[in-house]
């Protein structure tokens, strides 16, 4: 069900790779609610193809950008307006990758110039975001940004491995930067701390199908899926929460929250 809660609204949204993704829910929830949105994702993702159909599927159009390159981010800050006709009022980052996830290193055999890679795409690129886009004047006044993240920032998942470190470093820009756009623009910054999803990248950490189940489990209203972070999301976006800023929300059925279930304790609840 719409609501209306983005008309007139515009939008651009990072990450969109195929139907599983958070950020082509956002995408499609976004234009249900009467907003105007550009996707943009890497220029690999391009080639595959994925997001162009994607684009043409939503009617929308969508630029090729590397998240960690600045020029790039110029170039979309500059064209995004132009095709919306008008500044930016709310940017999701949904971008996370690690090297070393992929090649199985464990976390005390790192690759180290892997780890600066999965800084520079996973977290150091929603600060260039940002800044890119406030240099630019690219912003409306008044709108939201929302990063996704893990509770792996502050708790220890042992095959989460350095992208635990990325999504710390990632909330404590979402603070900072949080400040200064809000003293400036009265922009929100916010991070949603989301459950396990199922999606390309989720399913490429080790133990990421017993980790689902598990959490699924533990979550007095199970894991929450794609879809519900995207109706959270419209909520962050829309001028409802015009004073909730510098926060990182959980979204995750109350998995945050759980110490131990009882079920589990006594066997009732088995996991994988």
């Amino acid at each position: 069900m719409a609501y209306g809660l983005l008309k007139g609204k515009r939008g651009v949204i990072f990450g969109a790779l195929d139907e599983n993704s958070i950020a082509t829910h956002v995408a499609r929830r976004a234009i249900e609610e009467g907003a105007k949105i550009v996707l943009t994702n890497a220029p690999v993702a391009f080639r595959a193809g994925t997001i162009k159909k994607l684009a043409e599927d939503l009617g929308v159009e969508a630029i090729p950008a590397d998240a960690t390159n600045v020029d790039d981010l110029k170039n979309l800050f500059e064209k995004a307006p132009e095709i919306l006709g008008g500044k930016i009022d709310f940017v999701l980052h949904s971008i996370g990758m690690s090297v070393n996830i992929r090649k199985k290193r464990e976390y005390f055999d790192l690759n180290y110039d892997w780890m600066q890679k999965t800084y520079d795409i996973s977290a150091i690129s929603f600060h260039k975001m940002m800044q890119v886009a406030h240099k630019l004047d690219s912003l409306n006044e008044g709108g939201s940004i929302i990063a996704l993240t893990y509770i792996a920032a502050d708790r220890t998942f042992p095959f989460y491995s350095e992208m635990a470190e990325a999504k710390a470093i990632l909330e404590s820009y979402a603070r900072s930067f949080g400040y200064h756009l809000g003293e400036r623009k009265r922009i929100r910054v916010n991070t949603v701390s989301q459950s396990p999803t199922m999606t390309k990248a989720g399913s490429g950490v080790k133990g990421f199908a017993e980790f689902f189940e598990y959490s699924d489990k533990m979550s007095p209203l199970g894991n929450a899926d794609a879809a519900s972070c995207a109706d959270y999301c419209m909520t962050l976006f829309s001028d409802l929460t015009r004073m909730v800023t510098m926060q990182n929300l959980y979204h995750d059925g109350g998995f945050s929250k759980m110490g131990m279930h009882p079920g589990i304790m006594t066997g009732e609840l088995r996991i994988i």
